[in-house]
């Protein structure tokens, strides 16, 4: 596998042609961007999620050349901070122009999911998410092979088959702690 920079990964999206595709299995991630914003949530502060706006920019750009991103999120239920921490901050991701989708964790039955998160483009190039032991993110990495790759697009097909767009699902969640 190889380890992609930050700069190389929003590479990917201006390169893809028609979709990027993020998968996301866990119940919380230890991402250092998110931290302050997280516990302001946790206080019930308010945030302009400017701390957001780079990826919005990612986002804005690949959605004005064509490309569909999506975003999956398997949760369980009942959400925890993290995850309600999540779909608070989804309308700025919707906004920018992400389909974003919720999938609660009982109704994968049937689905081979796979062990990590990932980021599919273009259903060609598959690039896992990959976290330290402690939670925090370790980084992106591009996975070439070809079993993997064929799991992964049929997991993401089927959990997206099943998912409940954003604006449904936030409907019956609590979205501040």
């Amino acid at each position: 596998m190889e380890r992609l920079d930050r700069d190389q990964f929003r590479a990917l999206f201006r390169a893809a042609r028609s979709a990027a595709f993020h998968l996301e299995l866990k119940d919380s991630y230890g991402v250092v961007e998110e931290d302050a914003p997280f516990q302001r949530f946790l206080a019930g502060g308010p945030d302009d999620n400017a701390w957001m706006e780079g990826w919005f920019d990612t986002v804005r750009s690949a959605a004005s050349e064509g490309v569909h991103v999506q975003r999956a999120r398997v949760v369980s239920e009942p959400l925890n901070d993290y995850a309600r921490f999540l779909l608070h901050i989804s309308p700025g991701n919707t906004a920018a122009g992400e389909d974003v989708r919720y999938l609660s964790r009982d109704q994968v039955e049937g689905i081979d999911m796979p062990a990590e998160d990932c980021w599919l483009f273009d259903d060609t190039t598959l690039v896992l998410v990959m976290f330290h032991p402690s939670g925090r993110m370790d980084g992106f990495y591009v996975q070439d092979d070809a079993d993997l790759l064929d799991q992964y697009r049929t997991a993401c097909a089927q959990v997206w088959e099943r998912a409940i767009p954003y604006a449904e699902y936030a409907v019956g969640h609590h979205q501040r702690p």
